[in-house]
Formats: structure tokens, sequence, C-alpha cells
């Protein structure tokens, strides 16, 4: 599967979170070209601080795999990780990180941090950014100018 191929599909996955109120991140989880998992925001619909679309999608490809570990999978993300979400991609031991936009005021992947590439971290994980970036970008810079 194309990244950007799975980009459009983490976008779409997104656009629901919109439905309830949620910032619209989605997140795909991929393993040998297939999503295992796919989900999107639910802090305002379940009233969880933890419910980002990364930690619901790795939390669903375990439980699809029967195992925590999941270093054959790639996360994709609409949004660049925060740190929550950069550190749960860590300990699943995730291979590859691809996100579309950089976030400016929590991106602990490229922007603020680098977590996945940290080497006194006990893992590190490939990064790809940018991919889809204005069309992620948009999403979100529609969803808050309609709420201002």
């Amino acid at each position: 599967m194309k990244l950007e191929e799975a980009m459009g599909l983490a976008l779409e996955e997104a656009q629901k979170a919109i439905e309830h109120e949620d910032v619209p991140v989605g997140a795909l989880v991929i393993v040998d070209g297939t999503v295992i998992a796919s989900r999107h925001n639910e802090r305002q619909l379940t009233g969880d601080p933890t419910a980002h679309a990364e930690i619901l999608a790795l939390r669903d490809a375990a439980a699809q795999l029967g195992n925590w570990y999941l270093d054959e999978a790639t996360l994709v993300t609409t949004l660049e990780p925060c740190p929550m979400c950069a550190g749960a991609a860590l300990n699943a031991r995730v291979s590859h990180v691809v996100f579309g936009a950089h976030d400016p005021k929590a991106g602990a992947v490229e922007t603020l941090y680098n977590l996945l590439a940290d080497p006194r971290l006990n893992h590190q994980a490939q990064i790809t950014s940018g991919v889809l970036a204005d069309e992620c970008g948009a999403i979100l810079s529609k969803f808050f100018a309609e709420r201002r």
C-alpha cells in the first residue's frame, strides 16, 4: 500500500471525529500491507483524555494480533504524534511512523521533540513526515476555524 493511499484512509477516518466534536485526527496500523486497525480521536465522545486516534489504533492492533509487540507495524496518522502517542508507538515497538501535518504545539516526532529517533531510548522507529501534509493540515484548520 502506498503511503499516500494509507494517508487518504487516515483522512477518511479523521473526518469521523467531527461527528462528535473531536479534533479530526485519524490513524491506521498497517502490517504486511494490510490495515489491521483504523481509529479517530474520541476524547470528547468518551471523556477519556488518552483517546487519541493513535492510542486507540495501537490498542486495536495489539488486540487483533494478540500481542502488544508491533515491531512489524507501521503507524499512519494525519497529525504528528504528541509525546503520549509517540511514547505509545515506542512502547509498542512500532517500526515505522508516518504522519501528515506537523504539530507546532505538541509534535514529539520532529517539531518539538524527536522521541522516535532518540538513541537514549530503548527503541527507535523510522519516520516519514509530510505525507499529504496540505490535506491533513486543511481538515484541522477548517475544524478550528469553524469553532472560533
